[in-house]
């Protein structure tokens, strides 16, 4: 009996210690974090149209739209990054596979995850 006990605080014992090694989860740093809210925020102030899965709209509603998909990614990854947003949300329909659009005034339309790249791109270079 004695035996059975010290295996079962052993057992314990490495199981706490293997789960307390995971260490908490990680969060998006906050550097990311706004980095990634600043594009969301860009596609809803500009007068771009935005086209996924055939339909198109404007920049607010799709803007809502992303901040969906990029919640529901940080809850499967918390350690996403402003590219894994670009490429994981905001470049393609997770349903349907088929590559965003966007038309912006003025420019050629093209696919979503240029234009997000450009922004952040230009985010980053400025002062």
């Amino acid at each position: 009996m004695g035996a059975e006990v010290a295996r079962r605080a052993l057992l314990t014992l490495t199981l706490a210690l293997w789960v307390g090694a995971a260490g908490p989860a990680r969060a998006v740093p906050p550097q990311d974090e706004r980095e990634i809210q600043a594009l969301i925020a860009a596609l809803a102030a500009s007068p771009c149209r935005f086209e996924r899965n055939g339909s198109w709209y404007g920049g607010k509603r799709a803007a809502a739209h992303l901040q969906r998909k990029y919640d529901h990614l940080r809850e499967r990854d918390p350690a996403t990054t402003p590219e894994t947003f670009i490429a994981n949300a905001a470049s393609r329909s997770s349903i349907s596979g088929r590559a965003y659009r966007v038309a912006c005034p003025g420019q050629p339309e093209r696919d979503a995850g240029t234009w997000f790249s450009e922004r952040l791109r230009a985010q980053r270079a400025a002062p």
